[in-house]
């Protein structure tokens, strides 16, 4: 990613939309990731709790291609707004997943979820997260079950000691539901740096 691409005064916050990603945007998208989650720039990277990298073209592939996966991209434009020629890059993501709990019970959850570090504190990811639980609220009560209840449950998970993070997401309505697991020491999602690191579950329910 060409960091001097990005003009500060580019950002119109009106101007950021999104479309579902597509099997071309693997490449933008797998740099964008890891660049956010692994390096050190920016305020939501995990350089200092996990190595190695984020994700791969294969996991993006298989998401992309997932019916039940909506992933979510914010292209860069020639002109800033959705009518200007894309040029290549990512400039944010998304994922929704719509997952069904063993109560048969429908859930969307949110992840893969990353502004450019030279975008963030602009308001961005703000823009990015309410679109996305703006469709999943919506998916979900679409279904017959969900809207007689009128609620939609949506869940994401973060890693602890990231304190700032779980801060940044309660704002938003997120909190702590209890469930956690140990980081999964597979290799899949990189190598974490202490022995206690754990994924957190955090729930919003939307009525």
């Amino acid at each position: 990613m060409n960091k001097n691409t990005i003009d500060k005064n580019y950002l119109d916050r009106e101007s950021v939309f999104l479309r579902q990603a597509q099997a071309d945007d693997i490449n933008a998208l797998e740099q964008l990731l890891n660049c956010c989650y692994r390096e050190t720039a920016g305020w939501t990277n995990e350089a200092d709790l996990i190595g190695g990298i984020r994700t791969t073209s294969a996991e993006l592939a298989a998401v992309i291609n997932d019916p039940n996966h909506y992933y979510f991209v914010y292209p860069k434009t020639t002109t800033g707004d959705r009518d200007g020629e894309e040029t290549g890059e990512i400039l944010g993501c998304i994922a929704v997943d719509i997952k069904t709990d063993a109560d048969s019970n429908n859930k969307a959850y949110i992840g893969m979820f990353a502004v450019d570090p030279e975008l963030q504190g602009q308001g961005v990811g703000n823009i990015i997260l309410q679109a996305a639980e703006t469709f999943a609220t919506r998916h979900l009560q679409s279904d017959g079950q969900a809207a007689a209840k009128k609620t939609a449950r949506l869940t994401m998970s973060i890693l602890s000691h990231r304190p700032e993070l779980l801060a940044y997401y309660q704002r938003r309505g997120y909190e702590l539901n209890g469930n956690k697991m140990p980081f999964p020491n597979d290799g899949n999602n990189g190598e974490p740096k202490r022995e206690d690191l754990e994924l957190l579950e955090l729930e919003k329910m939307v009525h």
